[in-house]
């Protein structure tokens, strides 16, 4: 067709948390992603990341519906990942350990895409505010793991409708490690 032109959004999606820890044990989470010992992922509420190997650069896995393979890892320190779908994803996503001071260091979670066809639409709709809960649930797992006191981020009511729409009724409830 002539003169039809495919819709785009650009995302940029930043969450961070400090943490009064040293970057080597915060970055010690990263490093855990999807091994059996995964110390950063909240898999008691999420579907677990998995890969088709251990974690480094060009393995294959994801969570859920979403897919990625590891672009890029720096061991203790960051780890980036390439998104292969669902359709219309077209980005990354990466964990980040920051040196704030000996015994503080933030852990960043930054998501850039840009979004074509029906992502424009599901993206904000339903991805977003499930992303959203599940990288704060993250960090909250990332305390329980690091012995520091949690701070939860109650899922909001849309959440639990969607987590109760995708899962058929059967989505767990908010549970941290």
């Amino acid at each position: 067709m002539v003169g039809r032109q495919q819709r785009a959004m650009k995302v940029v999606n930043i969450h961070e948390r400090e943490f009064q820890s040293t970057p080597d044990r915060v970055g010690a989470l990263i490093d855990s992603l999807a091994s059996p010992q995964d110390a950063l992922w909240p898999k008691l509420s999420w579907p677990r990341m998995e890969f088709d190997r251990a974690l480094n650069s060009g393995a294959r896995g994801g969570h859920g519906p979403i897919r990625y393979f590891v672009e890029a890892y720096v061991p203790k320190h960051s780890v980036n990942f390439r998104f292969t779908g669902p359709r219309g994803f077209d980005g990354f996503h990466a964990y980040q350990c920051i040196k704030v001071r000996t015994y503080t260091t933030i852990l960043r979670h930054t998501l850039e895409m840009t979004t074509h066809g029906r992502a424009v639409l599901s993206w904000p709709l339903i991805f977003q505010p499930l992303h959203d809960a599940l990288i704060e649930d993250s960090f909250t797992t990332a305390e329980a793991s690091l012995g520091l006191p949690q701070r939860v981020q109650p899922w909001s009511y849309w959440v639990r409708v969607l987590r109760w729409a995708v899962s058929g009724g059967k989505a767990s409830s908010q549970r941290i490690a």
